[in-house]
């Protein structure tokens, strides 16, 4: 039988006691958050519900981590295109259009629901109920790799290197206009947008909200009215270089939420049918949780994407 996992320590900062336990815990944020409003937290034996409130260096803490439960999350039999596997994580290349784990609107048919049949069900637990094995995730219209944990050891290892930012991950991209540098690099901080909270955007110069992200990017090949780039991530932030992108004037083609095409390419784009950003996690490198090994995965750019590099070749 699964049992609830249960970490135990004491508070080291003196801070709100999401980012406290973020410090002490080897889970995402967001994850700590839901935990606390769930109360599966105690500080100093008393459970707590407010992750804004303070917590002082010395306070002990208990984070109660609930065991999966399969019941609320099925088993599908979907194919899965695997670049690597063994028992203790799996590297899936995710196609577009995959919703990486279930949640409103998505219940059924996300690479979640067909990880746990796949794996029959050995994923680690620390992503919750909705996400078992789940480290880091890719937009549902981006395709390319992903690495997923199988263990909970493997989940924090790697969680860390995500955290650490020694994860190396590059995409392929095709951004609209003629990007005139040969490469660059784009730093700002990113948030949520105070006018649509859906999307993100790059805040104001010395603003305390969201989180520092930095995209390198070098130009692979001038198209008609786009560019081919290469991104490197050096943070990880939600639809970081969608954002960037945008935020340079260049927003990726096919992106319903960053940008508009370019009206000399729209009869191509509508031509393919193409209404997803043009975004592509083609190489992803990290340290093998458990022997130490470097690993380096590639993932071929899809048909659409090549196809839509094809028309629009100069």
């Amino acid at each position: 039988m699964n049992e609830d996992k249960v970490i135990k320590g004491s508070i080291k900062i003196t801070d709100r006691l999401d980012k406290a336990l973020s410090a002490e815990v080897d889970l995402s944020r967001s994850r700590i958050q839901a935990l606390i409003q769930e109360g599966f937290v105690r500080i100093s034996g008393k459970q707590e519900k407010s992750a804004k409130i303070k917590v002082r260096e010395g306070d002990s803490f208990e984070v109660c981590i609930p065991h999966l439960s399969e019941a609320r999350t099925r088993a599908q039999n979907i194919a899965l295109d695997i670049a690597f596997e063994d028992e203790d994580l799996i590297v899936v290349n995710k196609p577009a259009g995959m919703v990486v784990h279930p949640a409103a609107g998505n219940a059924d048919g996300t690479l979640v629901n067909a990880l746990l049949h796949h794996c029959e069900g050995r994923l680690s637990g620390i992503g919750g109920i909705a996400r078992p094995g789940i480290v880091h995730r890719i937009d549902k219209d981006t395709s390319g790799l992903m690495v997923v944990a199988k263990s909970d050891e493997a989940h924090q290892n790697l969680s860390n290197q995500f955290k650490v930012h020694s994860i190396q991950r590059t995409y392929i991209a095709i951004c609209g206009g003629d990007l005139k540098a040969q490469k660059g690099t784009i730093e700002t901080r990113i948030g949520r947008s105070k006018f649509n909270r859906k999307k993100m955007a790059v805040l104001e110069e010395g603003s305390q909200r969201g989180k520092k992200a930095i995209t390198h990017y070098e130009l692979i090949k001038r198209l008609k009215s786009a560019s081919l780039i290469k991104c490197r991530l050096q943070t990880g932030r939600t639809h970081q270089i969608r954002v960037h992108c945008a935020s340079i004037g260049h927003a990726l083609l096919g992106d319903p939420l960053y940008g508009r095409n370019p009206k000399v390419l729209q009869d191509v784009i509508s031509a393919l049918d193409f209404k997803r950003q043009a975004l592509h996690a083609a190489s992803l490198g990290f340290v093998h949780p458990k022997s130490g090994s470097k690993l380096m995965f590639e993932s071929s750019l899809p048909a659409d994407m090549l196809e839509l590099i094809r028309l629009t070749a100069r």
